[in-house]
């Protein structure tokens, strides 16, 4: 099985069927033995009937007991050994199986820490959640294939060879089954490929709005609006359970068949024997033989139907993982270098200055909007923003992320120890996590947990409030300590005698150093050295926190949460 470490490969992007083989490929010598033991399993079985029908023509019919013996013993041997057999064969797939879990698992995982930021602008959370869970399953039970698919085709052909040496005419119906079972199964299995497709999709919509109702719920009750987002969400949900519903009726249809054909399959070639040993054209021995081949016969082809359906279901299922690997992040074309001393950020779109040293806040009535001016200077999304006098789209991107961190307020917070929280897994001094952590206001966190900040931590900090992750997520980025630091609403769970000593505290330790926030918090703002009014997008005025409050109505209504301001300012 592959290594938690090992390099998964580079996976073939060309197509569904392309990415199913190419993880075959990467367990072939697994995926061979996996045919092969499947092979000489159901060959076996298949000589069950054979050594039967030995010992009722050799023995029984005969009246030589040493040749019934012999033939008995030699039917528990064979029985034994496929027992065994079974055994190698279902770890051996269990291990394509998995093999080709953890494989898709890594390569997905690699591929989205490629796209990085790229990623939550390029497909929702909730396709995501959906490639990742159910679309890898889907694909590792598809392998099936390999092992009992390629056993049942041979199967039957060594069936239709004994056959051969019984009767021509059952052989050639036999041989003639299995391309019947195809013509009527294929189109079946066609119609469960659009189906399963769309009901993938709407899938992931669904999953997608479940993940922006858990994060906003408390937004939503707020506004008064939970009734009608759950409403939507209702309609969506019937429309996902309707497109269930016609998944399932194909899938009927295809799993009846499954069951129904091999057992018509049965009752012909059975029909057709009896009455060749009624004509006395084959002995009795003949007969059971050709019972027990038939018999033997409804595993194979139940295991070809079943394959042709995991198949199916797996090529839609690939393909959509295929999809989320061909997202490209953004591409880096910048060759010149940043500049060599601190320099000023400018973002044309939006007329926001950013001067180097200072602390400069952006206040905007839609945060989106705000949000919208730092993933430019951050060079998240393209845009004709500068540094210094160079365009940061001509700057080596390695270097922009060296010098400019963009501070997400819901960044990620993986689990472990507090200190690895914050300080990765690189050699922090400790006089500099301690700063971080007085910078932050967040003494009172590392002093409140058991083992203090070697204390282990929740993925997404669970057993944290929502304060205390907004201000563990501070001390993180100040402990980076970026020459250029993007804050996006660093205080916005925090109540305000604790906001007032974050933003006096930050003021402090990042003089000299390039420091922007998006925020319309008072307490922050009045620390800023300039404060950049924002509407629709737009710079509408520029100043120190004080001047605004005393000349613009719009900045005093939105800071202020001043209800006569906002009717000045209309």
């Amino acid at each position: 099985m592959i290594d938690a470490y090992e390099d998964p490969g580079t996976p073939d992007c060309r197509g569904g069927w392309r990415y199913l083989w190419w993880l075959v490929v990467r367990q072939s010598m697994r995926s061979a033995m996996g045919a092969l033991i499947s092979s000489v399993w159901m060959v076996l079985l298949a000589a069950t009937p054979y050594l039967m029908s030995r010992a009722v023509d050799d023995g029984l019919a005969a009246g030589d007991y040493g040749a019934l013996a012999g033939w008995t013993g030699a039917l528990v041997a064979v029985g034994a050994f496929n027992a065994w057999l079974s055994i190698m064969r279902h770890r051996t797939m269990t291990r394509v199986r998995m093999d080709s879990n953890f494989r898709t698992v890594k390569v997905l995982i690699g591929h989205a820490v490629r796209l990085g930021a790229t990623l939550p602008r390029r497909i929702g959370a909730g396709e995501v959640v959906t490639i990742g869970v159910g679309d890898v399953q889907t694909i590792s039970q598809s392998l099936t294939v390999v092992g009992p698919g390629i056993g049942a085709v041979v199967a039957y052909l060594v069936v239709a060879g004994l056959l051969m040496s019984v009767s021509v005419p059952i052989a050639v119906v036999v041989l003639l089954g299995m391309p019947l079972v195809g013509v009527l199964v294929g189109p079946l299995l066609g119609r469960l490929q659009g189906t399963e497709t769309e009901y993938r999709e709407r899938q992931g919509v669904l999953t997608a709005r479940i993940a922006d109702l858990a994060g906003g719920l408390r937004v939503l009750n707020g506004l008064g609006g939970k009734g009608l987002v759950a409403d939507a969400f209702h309609r969506d949900s019937q429309r996902l359970r309707a497109q269930g519903y016609r998944v399932g009726a194909v899938t009927s249809w295809v799993q009846a068949l499954g069951v129904g054909l091999p057992t018509l399959f049965l009752a012909v070639v059975a029909w057709l024997a009896a009455r060749l040993a009624a004509q006395g054209a084959i002995t009795v021995g003949e007969l059971v033989a050709v019972y027990g081949y038939v018999a033997v016969l409804v595993g194979p082809v139940a295991f070809f139907i079943e394959c042709g359906y995991q198949v199916s279901r797996g090529v839609v299922a690939a393909r959509r993982v295929v999809g989320f690997l061909r997202l490209e992040p953004m591409a880096d074309t910048g060759t010149r270098d940043a500049p060599a001393e601190p320099a000023t950020l400018h973002d044309p779109t939006s007329g926001v200055r950013v001067p180097p040293g200072r602390l400069t806040a952006l206040a905007a009535a839609l945060p989106a909007d705000a949000t919208a001016v730092v993933d430019r200077l951050g060079r998240y999304v393209p845009s004709a923003a500068t540094w210094g006098e160079v365009p940061l789209s001509e700057i080596a991107l390695p270097q922009v992320r060296e010098r400019i961190l963009v501070a997400d307020h819901e960044a990620d917070l993986f689990a472990g120890t507090l200190r690895e929280l914050v300080a990765g897994h690189a050699d922090r001094d400790e006089s500099a996590i301690t700063q971080a952590v007085y910078t932050a206001v967040s003494e009172d966190i590392v002093r409140g947990l058991p083992d203090g900040i070697d204390t282990p931590i929740d993925a997404q900090g669970r057993n944290l409030s929502g304060g205390q992750r907004q201000r563990v997520r501070l001390v993180r980025t100040l402990l980076a300590d970026p020459e250029v630091l993007l804050a996006i609403e660093p205080t916005s769970a925090l109540d305000a005698h604790t906001e007032a000593r974050v933003a006096e505290r930050l003021h402090s330790t990042r003089r000299g150093r390039t420091t922007l926030v998006t925020t319309t918090s008072p307490l922050v703002l009045a620390r800023a050295d300039t404060v950049h009014y924002l509407v629709d997008g737009k710079v509408a005025a520029t100043g120190s926190h004080r001047e605004l409050m005393n000349t613009e109505p719009g900045y005093r209504a939105l800071v202020a949460r001043d209800e006569d301001a906002k009717e000045l300012a209309k």
